[in-house]
């Protein structure tokens, strides 16, 4: 059977050693992980349906790779109870925008880890957001600060129990919620394969790598690249080597040949339509 090779995802991250439990530890492992590991969409985008399996998600980030929530936090999870984490793996939901309803949709992955020596809290540790935490938050409610973002943790209506993930104003989206229960992935198994084939899916629609930083988020949405601190700056990457040289140097993320021209020509697409759709005279 296959094992996690933990001194070789600790050195992908930057890291040289493994450290006992702690928070401090804990807060390394999170920061390197959100930096070094891209929120991306590849896979999806190239129409095909990456396993759900951490070891196997594990593997691709060792290869430079990344994936999205259920791939990220899944080898993260599995990395952490690897290192004597106590890690649960949550069912979450995301809610879009203030007026969708709060509910744990399975959209969402979501991770706490208990029983640190050095803390009596339990943290919410998710490296599977994109443009969101760069270190665990204490499961407090309260408004928390990381960098030029502020958070906000407290109950949620959407299950018995459950936590609200409040985002930064300036995010991708408005709130996650997740429920007290714990799971394992192949709880996610019909929804990740909804979300990566789905017309309806935002996966689907438009290719996405995201990675955050202690200064802020790199937010790339088909050929736009942002930056996203106290203030906002947008390059649009139009030429092909331009893309490709952001995608590596800002990413780590470097193709395979093959992979390039489809996955190019579907983020052009993309923007044009973008274009068009933000074109349209306003017929209301």
């Amino acid at each position: 059977m296959a094992s996690l090779d933990v001194l070789a995802l600790l050195r992908r991250l930057g890291l040289h050693e493994a450290e006992p439990p702690s928070v401090a530890a804990l807060t390394r492992l999170h920061r390197a992980f959100a930096e070094r590991v891209p929120y991306e969409t590849v896979e999806i985008q190239l129409g095909r349906v990456a396993s759900l399996d951490p070891l196997d998600s594990a593997a691709r980030v060792l290869a430079g790779g990344g994936g999205y929530c259920f791939q990220l936090n899944g080898a993260f999870a599995e990395l952490l109870h690897a290192l004597g984490y106590h890690v649960t793996r949550h069912p979450g939901g995301v809610q879009m925008t203030a007026d969708d309803e709060p509910s744990i949709s399975r959209s969402h992955l979501a991770l706490t880890v208990r029983d640190l020596p050095d803390s009596d809290d339990v943290w919410l540790v998710d490296a599977g957001l994109g443009d969101g935490l760069h270190s665990p938050l204490p499961l407090r409610a309260g408004v928390h600060r990381q960098g030029p973002f502020t958070f906000e943790l407290g109950p949620s209506t959407a299950a018995p129990g459950a936590w609200r993930f409040g985002h930064d104003v300036r995010g991708s989206f408005h709130a996650m919620h997740f429920a007290p229960d714990a799971v394992g992935l192949d709880h996610f198994a019909d929804r990740h394969v909804d979300l990566s084939t789905s017309p309806e899916s935002g996966f689907v629609r438009t290719f996405g790598v995201l990675r955050t930083d202690a200064g802020g988020w790199d937010v790339l949405r088909a050929l736009t690249l942002s930056r996203i601190e106290e203030t906002t700056t947008r390059t649009v990457l139009d030429d092909r080597a331009d893309w490709f040289t952001a995608l590596a140097d800002v990413y780590g993320l470097v193709l395979p040949e093959p992979d390039r021209e489809p996955l190019w020509r579907k983020a052009v697409s993309q923007h044009e339509a973008h274009l068009v759709t933000r074109s349209r005279p306003d017929r209301r």
